[in-house]
């Protein structure tokens, strides 16, 4: 666990206000566990119950919703420092609805919530500070739900398409900026068909309105083409 100890003190928000020489000790309290998954590798499936939380620790993974018939909806992805199912860790008897899959060769560091939400019998200086951590991350996952229904509430895939470049543009403070999608999770992502959404790429491409090379793009604006 050592080498991962920096990456958890600088990106993990949950472990925000808590001191490097702590984590240790905090994780043996937490029942720590560490497993590695390879790319495509279900984390946790959609009907399972958890009674952990995964903190990502190295790679990503990406938060789904599969359907009977194939279809897939990309909620979310995340990277290094970020977490997975606390919400339905923290519901006794909560059933997921969603599916956590690798998507790339990724290590996850689980930790039992029910130890975060009790009283520490061991009286760890930091747990509060744990808790009002775990409250943030939640609302913050709250509050990315809300860009995703935004995205989708439009009507046609180029508005759809528009109204995510848009908020990623403004996020970065650039009109230049690498999304974490390819091309089939973003529509996956946006709800929206694969082919339908490269041919508004390119035509959004050939109306002069941006550029884009995999998964890195850059908007033009007719007044600016640099800072937003």
């Amino acid at each position: 666990m050592k080498e991962y100890l920096p990456i958890i003190k600088a990106r993990s928000g949950l472990f925000r206000g808590i001191e490097e020489s702590e984590l240790e000790k905090l994780f043996g309290c937490l029942e720590a566990r560490k497993q590695t998954y390879r790319k495509e590798e279900y984390i946790l499936r959609e009907g399972e119950q958890t009674k952990v939380l995964g903190l990502v620790l190295s790679g990503s993974v990406l938060i789904v919703q599969d359907d009977v018939w194939g279809g897939r909806n990309v909620l979310s992805v995340l990277g290094p420092g970020q977490c997975f199912a606390e919400v339905f860790a923290c519901v006794p008897g909560s059933v997921l609805n969603v599916s956590v899959e690798a998507k790339e060769d990724t290590t996850i560091l689980f930790l039992n919530v029910g130890r975060i939400l009790s009283i520490c019998p061991d009286g760890c200086s930091f747990h509060a500070q744990l808790i009002q951590n775990l409250l943030i991350d939640m609302a913050q996952k709250n509050r990315k739900l809300s860009e995703k229904i935004t995205h989708m509430a439009k009507r046609s895939t180029r508005e759809k398409l528009l109204s995510y470049l848009s908020e990623q543009a403004v996020k970065n403070k650039s009109s230049e900026f690498e999304i974490p999608y390819n091309r089939q999770q973003l529509a996956d992502y946006l709800g929206v068909d694969r082919s339908g959404l490269s041919v508004q790429l390119c035509r959004l491409r050939d109306e002069g309105m941006l550029t884009f090379h995999k998964n890195k793009i850059r908007l033009i604006y007719k007044d600016s083409t640099d800072m937003i």
